[in-house]
């Protein structure tokens, strides 16, 4: 295991890097604006979860591979990026319907989406495992079980992520509700949303590993 003082800089170094808004918090918010607030958050969890086997893959070794071959990283990128622009033009022309009432089971269905779409965005988001092979071993004790380590440092990571992409859902599902007053700004602001989505896979897509 970590040390004390290991297990505190660490979560101090990730409080930092994950208070700058970043690709995760942008697609929450877009999540918010699009669909409300639990949508948001369950995007959320299952972004972090997603993120998570990311973790798992640093642990194993494979985040190594990914952050020193070009072609596993552009493989990512090209995945996560795709993804997200057929994610948000899907959420842009499925704008009306936000307007209209579901049913019950309507909502569990677009709620286990929302998950599940959520994981997806979390697996294939280049940056973090990049980020996660390049900081996670940093903070880790020489002599111990490496890949424990980096597994109980990623949970750290995990809950830190999951505190505040929550706290950027709530507050954008806040601004949503306001729209939601008139059935043509709610339908305007989903749209906004899937267009907010689709944006952050395209620059996805033409950002370099140095980026």
């Amino acid at each position: 295991m970590p040390s004390a003082a290991r297990l505190i800089a660490f979560a101090l170094t990730a409080s930092v890097v994950i208070a700058i808004p970043g690709p995760s918090v942008l697609f929450v918010v877009g999540r918010a604006l699009a669909g409300g607030r639990r949508v948001a958050l369950l995007s959320v969890v299952g972004n972090a979860l997603g993120e998570y086997v990311q973790v798992i893959a640093v642990a194993l070794g494979i985040g190594a591979l990914a952050e020193q071959s070009v072609a596993v990283f552009t493989a990512i990128k090209l995945l996560g990026g795709i993804y997200l622009i057929y994610l948000g033009l899907k959420t842009f022309r499925r704008r009306g319907l936000m307007v209209s009432a579901l049913t019950e089971g309507q909502r569990a269905s677009s709620h286990r989406r929302s998950f599940a779409e959520g994981f997806v965005v979390g697996v294939t988001n280049p940056k973090t495992v990049i980020f996660l092979a390049a900081i996670l071993p940093q903070f880790t004790r020489h002599g111990a079980n490496l890949p424990l380590q980096i597994l109980v440092l990623g949970v750290i990571f995990m809950a830190i992520a999951l505190v505040s992409d929550s706290a950027w859902a709530l507050a954008a599902g806040r601004f949503r509700g306001w729209f939601a007053t008139s059935p043509r700004r709610l339908e305007m602001i989903g749209g906004t949303g899937g267009l907010a989505i689709a944006a952050l896979g395209a620059g996805l897509l033409v950002t370099g590993r140095r980026n």
